[in-house]
């Protein structure tokens, strides 16, 4: 659902699925709303695209533990960070790349996600 929304306002988007019956589910759709994101990926969110970076934008639609640092090194400089940050209740949290080594960080409330996992973590 967020990927067909997300592609009404940019054709440059990447997304990644980790559960295999979503993701397939999700090609069928897509391809049948004649949707057509970058870049669909069966695969850990949690390491993010290395080989697509950097990005303007990152955006996470599950709660990590910790913020991955994978994911903020793939930022381009003035690029930003959306991710839910915590294991019981999350943090809503914007990092925006302010030098290679650098970020803002703002803080938005918070939440309750699904988690995002990765192959280190078993929940």
């Amino acid at each position: 659902y967020q990927t067909a929304i997300l592609l009404g306002l940019s054709k440059n988007i990447f997304t990644i699925e980790r559960q295999h019956k979503l993701f397939k589910k999700a090609q069928r759709l897509l391809n049948k709303l004649n949707l057509r994101p970058k870049k669909i990926v069966f695969g850990d969110g949690y390491n993010g695209l290395p080989e697509n970076a950097p990005f303007e934008r990152i955006l996470v639609t599950a709660g990590a533990p910790e913020v991955p640092k994978e994911l903020l090194e793939q930022l381009k400089i003035g690029g930003k960070l959306v991710i839910p940050v915590g294991r019981q209740e999350q943090e809503m949290i914007r990092f925006t790349r302010t030098s290679i080594k650098t970020f803002d960080k703002e803080s938005f409330g918070k939440f309750k996600f699904v988690p995002l996992l990765n192959n280190k973590i078993r929940n």
